[in-house]
């Protein structure tokens, strides 16, 4: 975990990889990262970088994700309600937990909610593993999760009923 002091943000390396192009005269490698950036209050976001060294690997990917960052709902350390996220054959479930529980959560499921500042949460990963669509099966789900003042202003009733 690196924290980035000039704004205060989370960035988390989830997935580093080598790849390689095979040329007349040899191989060509290149470097490939995936990092999760936060706040640690409710604002996340991932990004994806390729580069011919790591360091510019991570920071291209660091850009990417400051770039692309949405707004996770945490009421008291936790997410609202019980969601499923899918993005291609990743599904990614994600409940609730009570005070004191922690991240239960693997690899790419709990960078992300470090990042994003979700403290009780426990989490499965059904289908595909690929820590790309695995996180953005998470970043959806995020998406999809409604705070309780919203779905009272779209149900039209208290904020009080709803919770």
């Amino acid at each position: 975990m690196t924290v980035n002091n000039d704004i205060g943000l989370i960035e988390k390396i989830v997935h580093l990889n080598r790849v390689s192009k095979v040329v007349k005269g040899g191989k060509k490698f290149k470097f490939t990262a995936l990092v999760v950036v936060g706040d640690g209050q409710g604002k996340v976001g991932y990004g994806y970088g390729k580069a011919n060294q790591v360091p510019d690997a991570i920071s291209k990917a660091t850009e990417r994700a400051k770039k692309n960052m949405v707004d996770v709902p945490i009421i008291d350390g936790t997410i609202p309600y019980p969601i499923i996220g899918r993005y291609g054959a990743a599904s990614v479930l994600l409940k609730p937990a009570v005070k004191g529980t922690g991240i239960i959560a693997g690899g790419s499921v709990r960078a992300i909610m470090e990042a994003a500042g979700v403290t009780d949460v426990l989490s499965k990963v059904i289908g595909s593993r690929n820590p790309i669509n695995v996180i953005k099966a998470t970043i959806t789900a995020f998406g999809l999760l409604r705070t309780p003042e919203e779905v009272s202003e779209i149900r039209g009733i208290e904020v009080s009923i709803v919770r």
